[in-house]
């Protein structure tokens, strides 16, 4: 048998419950990985809160996207794997689970000395953040200006900028202002004031500005600075008006489908070799998502949130 999570209806995390099923067996090209850990992010509430769709011939919907574990079943005609393999799912419907289902090419092998947990936190925001850097049209030498540093995808993109040469100036909060500066980058504090604070960080200008909030504040400061096409966002959908460049899961956005997919890889190689750094805040028992989805929500996390079947 397996154990999964689902939301039974629309609407926060009261909505999610545990179901028992059959254990599910592979079709053609697809693999049965035995779960060790998964990834929870804000786009799963945004799934199941109704604002995508809420259309209820969907129910129940089965959640979440990335994790990591151990083949344990392989479906006819894949190649890639062997059972007994240690991966990263990743692009991987219905994750919230302990036994999952997915296409061989959803999966990438996990390094050794990479955790379970580590695993399981870093396909999403490590390809967002990869994504966002591309975009940005960013080189080595350069700077760019990133709101919400501190992040999950922000954390990762100032890695990676530091990886490439790209310096970077950040907004966050003064208790994270310290992470920020461990990370490489230059700290500031959003808020009022927040244009000229900018301006002074970086007197040479920016070659782009990384979004990572989508706030209003956000995308003023860096169209301020910037022509439109240099600012990337993630999350402010509603200025898609304002000719600013959007990428990811939103309406009008880019999502990198490919760029992402050959991230992955490198991703799992610069973490394996400790060069990327993912940040686990909290764990829960995969039995208690509704704690883990409240948590999440509150806004306190600092790192990645994971579940453990």
């Amino acid at each position: 048998m397996t154990t999964t999570v689902v939301a039974a209806g629309y609407g926060g995390p009261e909505v999610l419950t545990t179901t028992t099923e059959v254990l599910p067996e592979p079709g053609p090209g697809q693999v049965r990985v035995k779960v060790r850990a998964i990834g929870v992010n804000p786009v799963d509430h945004k799934v199941y809160s109704g604002f995508m769709s809420a259309d209820p011939a969907r129910l129940p919907l089965r959640l979440g996207s990335e994790a990591s574990g151990v083949v344990d079943a392989l479906g006819d005609g894949v190649t890639t794997v062997a059972i007994g393999d240690e991966v990263i799912a990743y692009r991987a419907s219905g994750a919230y689970t302990t036994d999952l289902v997915v296409s061989e090419s959803a999966l990438t092998r996990k390094p050794d000395a990479l955790g379970w947990e580590e695993a399981a936190g870093l396909m999403l925001t490590g390809a967002t953040a990869w994504h966002a850097l591309v975009a940005s049209g960013a080189q080595a030498g350069d700077t760019v200006l990133v709101h919400g540093g501190a992040g999950g995808v922000g954390q990762m993109v100032l890695q990676l900028a530091r990886l490439w040469g790209i310096g970077v100036v950040a907004t966050a909060g003064e208790r994270n202002q310290g992470l920020l500066r461990e990370l490489g980058a230059t700290p500031i504090s959003y808020g009022a004031g927040l244009l000229e604070r900018a301006r002074s960080a970086a007197p040479g200008g920016y070659a782009a500005a990384l979004d990572l909030v989508g706030t209003d504040e956000a995308i003023e400061v860096s169209l301020a600075l910037l022509p439109a096409e240099r600012v990337v966002s993630v999350a402010a959908f509603r200025r898609a008006g304002d000719g600013i460049t959007l990428i990811g899961g939103g309406p009008a956005a880019d999502p990198g489908t490919e760029l992402r997919n050959a991230a992955r890889a490198e991703l799992a190689g610069i973490a394996g070799r400790g060069e990327l750094v993912v940040t686990i805040d909290r764990t829960y028992p995969l039995a208690e998502a509704r704690a883990a989805h409240d948590y999440l929500r509150a806004g306190h996390a600092h790192g990645k949130v994971i579940l453990l079947p």
